[in-house]
């Protein structure tokens, strides 16, 4: 009788487990689908009317559509001015949590190797991507790191990644940010 008990709560348990995660795989299609893309507003700055140019959008490998997420950023002076808005265009994942997982990914190859990966973009996401001595993949979609049609991780603009080897266990991960232009002020660092 005792193990009935006990085989019958474990069925319970497995089909309270199965639901659980039939309503969390299904919790995104609740959003509405009808709102518009977040942008922050900004207050109007004398002068001639800014214009706005789309970038080009490139080449990547994508698994699922990713809806389009708008950011600004501000630069901090005596007027404030407003730059213009660039839209996320391969992750609906705030830029600065990419790059935190993408940090994450670094010590995780670390912690497994015994260091960094090393070389170019394409050679360390090449590496990153499975073409290691374990053939693991440590490169996840769900975290917002994407590949471009070079082989090269790409930020949430399109832009590649910079990666600066600063010791055997430690990479700083350069993103251009918003501009799309690398080494200016909006770039985005992390270690």
């Amino acid at each position: 009788m005792r193990q009935a008990k006990s085989a019958l709560l474990g069925i319970v348990m497995a089909l309270v487990a199965i639901a659980l995660f039939i309503y969390l795989r299904k919790e995104p299609s609740r959003k509405n689908p009808t709102a518009s893309p977040v942008s922050t507003v900004t207050e109007p700055v004398a002068g001639p009317p800014a214009t706005t140019t789309t970038p080009p959008t490139p080449t990547v490998k994508q698994s699922a559509p990713v809806p389009t997420v708008y950011a600004t950023t501000r630069v901090a002076g005596p007027r404030e001015t407003a730059r213009p808005v660039y839209p996320l265009q391969f992750t609906n994942i705030p830029p600065d949590r990419v790059l935190d997982n993408m940090r994450i990914v670094f010590h995780e190859y670390a912690s497994m190797f015994g260091g960094n990966p090393v070389g170019t973009n394409p050679e360390i996401t090449s590496s990153l991507n499975g073409n290691n001595p374990k053939q693991v993949n440590f490169i996840n979609p769900e975290a917002g790191m994407r590949i471009d049609a070079q082989g090269e991780m790409i930020d949430p603009w399109g832009t590649p990644f910079f990666f600066h080897q600063l010791s055997g266990r430690v990479m700083e991960i350069h993103s251009a940010g918003p501009d799309r232009v690398m080494w200016s002020d909006d770039d985005l660092v992390i270690k």
